[in-house]
């Protein structure tokens, strides 16, 4: 894939969790893709960080979505080569001090098959 492909995916992916559409989102990675964030680490320990595949997916993001209806993630920039794209981004809730966040999305085969969070 192209670099521009790999950004549309992740312009593809704010648009979707930025409107909280979870099957669109889960649309961009794949069945067994797997996904380490450091909140997810604190909010789930038994995970150690790490979920797998679409169901871990909806069910972190949909807990997420019901919690904190105003998170919004704001694009600083993007940087993408023919299988992978950094992003960093604002996270922002309503009643919480913006944190910024920079994200890996590692692509196969025009589908997410590994993201990573990392923020302080």
């Amino acid at each position: 894939m192209q670099p521009r492909d790999i950004e549309h995916i992740a312009v593809k992916w704010f648009e979707a969790f930025n409107t909280k559409q979870l099957d669109k989102l889960l649309d961009l990675y794949a069945d067994d893709a797997e996904h380490f964030s450091p909140k997810l680490k604190i909010r789930r320990p038994e995970t150690n960080g790490l979920v797998r595949g679409h169901n871990a997916l909806r069910e972190w993001w949909q807990d997420a979505f019901d919690r904190l209806p105003t998170l919004y993630y704001r694009v600083n920039s993007l940087t993408a080569n023919g299988y992978r794209v950094f992003m960093e981004y604002i996270r922002t809730v309503q009643g919480e001090e913006d944190m910024l966040v920079a994200e890996v999305l590692e692509i196969k085969d025009g589908k997410i098959v590994f993201s990573r969070v990392y923020h302080g």
